[in-house]
């Protein structure tokens, strides 16, 4: 059962690195290139180029994965895989976020073709929706791992997330953020938690926070509020060194490890809401908004509450 899951975490983290560089890469394009911004009249030429290459890359991302992984796994009949209770749900945040920024990715491009903001959001969260659900029926055959509800649950509320706040309020003014520092864990697991920082940056949940950067003067009308400045509440977990279990001892020292849950608060910045007069400079700094900027935090944990004076 064991070597079972490891196996399926080992993968769900690999297919998070592919979805994850897909993201990363499709941000540095768009951060690359001055004139992605939102065009006033529909642009028929670049409506044909974003739908292909988006199209394109999703099928050669998939393709890719089939040949990586499902094409010599042994193939099953239909099945779920509850595996609601791993890594204290750190996993099931992640899903969140890439689907936030697989929306958002997708939406701005269409923005950028002339698409009107209603429309461009559909077709964003049907892209990220089509390509993450499909990662999941490809599980669901597989004899080896399984269809989980609870990572398409993920999905479908990142998704909902960026939608709702593109739709009702045409901005967004709560917005998903990734940051990461190396933990002192990854060494106990190298083969689990990664053996270099590109593969820990990944696999280790105990470098990993996830945040959520609210506005609150975008909830205000009188404006002496900055819009960019955000409050931020942020989600880890600490000495989480295997997926299914609490505590972990690490032979030949003995020592016990014990995982935790861990809440913050902290200070960000939405740098789309910056006051940036240059189109080609302002476009460019949008693409670090998938990013929490490190700030002094306060930590909840275990009871107690500790301040770090600047938080990675």
């Amino acid at each position: 059962m064991k070597k079972g899951l490891e196996s399926l975490m080992y993968f769900h983290n690999m297919k998070r690195i592919a979805v994850l560089s897909l993201v990363l890469c499709t941000h540095y394009l768009v951060g690359q290139s001055a004139f992605i911004l939102p065009s006033d009249t529909l642009k028929k030429n670049r409506v044909i180029g974003v739908s292909t290459g988006l199209a394109g890359g999703s099928i050669a991302g998939m393709t890719g994965l089939w040949h990586l992984w499902y094409k010599d796994a042994e193939a099953g009949n239909w099945k779920f895989e509850n595996d609601a209770h791993l890594w204290l749900q750190m996993d099931k945040v992640g899903h969140f976020y890439t689907a936030y920024q697989l929306n958002k990715t997708a939406s701005s491009l269409y923005n950028w073709c002339g698409v009107d903001n209603i429309k461009s959001t559909l077709i964003g969260a049907g892209y990220s929706l089509g390509f993450q659900t499909t990662l999941e029926i490809f599980d669901g055959f597989s004899s080896e791992w399984g269809f989980s509800w609870t990572d398409a649950t993920a999905n479908l509320l990142g998704t909902a997330a960026y939608s709702a706040q593109s739709l009702i309020w045409k901005e967004q003014r709560i917005i998903p953020k990734f940051s990461s520092f190396p933990s002192e864990y990854a060494e106990l697991r190298p083969s689990v938690l990664g053996e270099n920082f590109m593969q820990q940056l990944i696999k280790d949940y105990n470098g990993q926070t996830y945040w959520l950067s609210v506005s609150p003067g975008s909830f205000m009308k009188s404006g002496s509020f900055p819009k960019w400045l955000c409050l931020s509440i942020g989600y880890s977990v600490d000495a989480k060194i295997v997926g299914d279990e609490e505590i972990y001892i690490h032979q030949p020292t003995d020592q016990i490890y014990h995982s935790s849950r861990e809440f913050l608060l902290s200070l960000d910045v939405d740098f789309s809401k910056l006051n940036i007069r240059k189109p080609w400079l302002k476009t460019i700094v949008n693409q670090f908004n998938y990013l929490k900027i490190p700030f002094p935090a306060l930590i909840y944990s275990n009871g107690q509450v500790v301040g770090r004076p600047l938080y990675f």
